[in-house]
């Protein structure tokens, strides 16, 4: 709800390349929050109300944690299950910076409740959570700086997408990789954030009005002493589960945040069905981590799904493939000179491990070579099948057939 205004804005930025002279007069960033929030509060709300009419569901809204074996407490009551499920996610980590805590920093969660524009804001963190917010408030119209640990923006992502990533927000907006954040201080209506660089130790003071903390998530584990029921966590605090999600302990399984394995909505959906089905069926379904898609809704977007090419060459001899956007029409039309996607191919099988895009709607492009992931399946599975011209999903095809 907030990313897609903020793509339109950067859409009606960008016309001029097309020959089109467009202008925003205003944002009315109150509205773009609002919106937001009406339909995540319509969507709570029906789902709580499909919870509480659910019948032989009984709906407890309130903490709680285990206190024995197949127990849970909550206030003066105790609840026990033959079968049980985890799936209480996690929060925001919130890293010991000296003075964080005196500063009324915005994470993920309280940034929603924004009512006000900041006009300068400062994001620690250079993950997922920190590029797409980053993207959100510039097109908003705010000063952002993004400050990462690493020595690049999202470096979970191959190399050169990490990279090019990097070189099209500096356009928009300050990057600091490389950064340790090692003091935030307050200081009348603004915050300072002080730094250090990583490789030259020299220190930096950046000062805006707002700062954000997206550092990654922590396991909300800790808060349900899994321990009093035995279920292991790991050294982390997430729950441990195998390939079938199970637990230490049996017939309690867990999924989603709360198993700090691909941590993303999809993955837990899936998660949920595969766990459920174990708990009532003989036959034993795995879950796929390998072949979970992801998303980074920055600009430009970020779409992955399967290995990287570091991460085949541990176990595989690959062939790695790289069309541009624009040696397809469809890129060319749009004027796209630097985004690209990289497939990784296992040599002699030419099963498909991975596959990663960089450039306009890759959200929608990843699908196809997530489902041949999916299904272990080789590059013939796209290479052989028609694709509409003129349209960007000829781009795996054209990464495909590039192989070398």
């Amino acid at each position: 709800m907030l990313i897609y205004p903020a793509d339109r804005i950067r859409d009606i930025e960008e016309a001029g390349k097309f020959g089109v002279k467009a202008k925003i007069t205003r944002i009315d960033f109150s509205a773009v929050m609002e919106r937001m929030r009406k339909a995540v509060t319509a969507g709570r709300n029906f789902l709580l109300k499909e919870i509480r009419n659910s019948k032989n569901l009984d709906f407890y809204h309130e903490s709680a944690h285990f206190s024995g074996n197949y127990t849970l407490e909550l206030n003066h009551e105790q609840i026990k299950g033959k079968k049980i499920f985890i799936a209480s996610g996690s929060r925001p980590l919130i890293p010991p910076i000296e003075g964080l805590a005196g500063v009324n920093y915005l994470t993920n969660e309280s940034v929603l409740g924004l009512k006000k524009r900041p006009r300068s804001i400062v994001i620690i963190g250079g993950g997922y959570i920190g590029v797409e917010y980053g993207h959100f408030f510039a097109a908003m119209g705010t000063t952002v700086t993004v400050l990462g640990r690493g020595d690049f923006l999202v470096p979970g992502e191959e190399p050169e997408i990490s990279t090019l990533l990097q070189k099209e927000l500096k356009k928009r907006m300050d990057v600091h990789a490389g950064t340790i954040v090692i003091g935030v201080e307050r200081s009348g209506g603004s915050t300072t954030v002080h730094g250090r660089d990583k490789k030259s130790g020299r220190n930096k003071k950046i000062t805006a009005e707002r700062v954000m903390v997206a550092t990654g998530r922590v396991s909300n584990a800790g808060l349900l002493k899994p321990e009093n029921t035995g279920v292991s966590t790991d050294e982390r605090g997430f729950i441990k589960v195998d390939d079938h999600l199970r637990t230490s302990r049996e017939n309690i399984w867990a999924v989603g945040d709360i198993i700090g394995r691909q941590m993303f909505t999809h993955a837990g959906d899936k998660g949920a069905k595969i766990a459920w089905h174990n708990a009532v069926h003989d036959e034993q379904i795995k879950m796929d981590f390998a072949a979970v898609p992801h998303v980074v809704f920055s600009h430009p977007q970020i779409a992955s799904v399967g290995l990287t090419e570091a991460q085949a060459r541990k176990k595989h001899t690959v062939l790695v493939g790289k069309a541009k956007y624009s040696d397809i029409v469809a890129g060319d039309a749009m004027a796209e000179k630097e985004g690209f996607a990289k497939a990784i191919v296992e040599k002699g099988s030419r099963r498909l491990l991975g596959f990663h895009v960089i450039g306009p709607y890759a959200s929608f492009i990843i699908q196809e070579a997530a489902n041949v992931i999916a299904d272990k399946g080789n590059v013939n599975a796209i290479i052989d099948k028609m694709h509409t011209f003129p349209t960007l999903p000829e781009l795996i095809p054209e990464a495909l057939e590039k192989l070398e």
